[in-house]
């Protein structure tokens, strides 16, 4: 079976690389419970990282190299078309030159990261508009109903306050780094 060229960008590898690694990798964090003992919150998945192993061989060897280094000179996002895996949206964080180039042979490494647009691990926090700040103002409160992988971190960042005002404003979450699923956190006060 032939299989397709890997793409970055405007570049075209000659021939695919020796060696691909695809790590993916979830977030997870301990929270200590009251009274000992510790249980696992699972903050979802992140970026998938390729990793891979690469040569050039023939004449123009170390000029390919050069093209590639330029590529990775531009920097941003890029769209990463990978022979085996699907097409991702991705950014070109480490290229190395494994040992000495010769003329006709240079041996490289390479990483790409799959870009947070792709995978939804960062997000765009939104900013709060005028509308949501006057329904508090006139004593209607905003609530929020956490969902898998939220933290009350999270959700003051996505609604413009800090950490201690939305603790203050939820008395009856006991242990702020422990919400669940389906908990209500008010975002403002009010008579709602």
């Amino acid at each position: 079976m032939k299989l397709s060229p890997m793409r970055y960008k405007n570049y075209v590898w000659p021939h695919n690389p020796k060696v691909y690694e695809m790590s993916y990798k979830r977030s997870v964090t301990p929270v200590k419970l009251p009274f000992g003992g510790w249980i696992m919150q699972d903050m979802g998945k992140t970026y998938r990282v390729l990793t891979g192993e690469g040569e050039f061989v023939g004449k123009n060897a170390y000029a390919q190299f050069k093209k590639l280094t330029e590529v990775f000179e531009q920097g941003g996002t890029g769209v990463l078309m990978h022979p085996v895996w699907q097409m991702t949206k991705a950014i070109f964080v480490s290229l190395t030159l494994a040992e000495e180039p010769r003329e006709n042979y240079v041996k490289y490494t390479f990483e790409f990261w799959e870009d947070a647009e792709k995978t939804g691990a960062f997000k765009v926090i939104p900013k709060v508009d005028q509308s949501q700040q006057n329904s508090a103002a006139a004593g209607t409160a905003r609530s929020y109903t956490v969902v898998k992988g939220d933290t009350m971190w999270g959700i003051a960042a996505r609604n413009n306050m800090s950490l201690t005002r939305l603790i203050a404003l939820n008395p009856q979450i006991k242990n702020p780094n422990l919400i669940y699923p389906g908990d209500i956190i008010r975002l403002s006060e009010g008579t709602k």
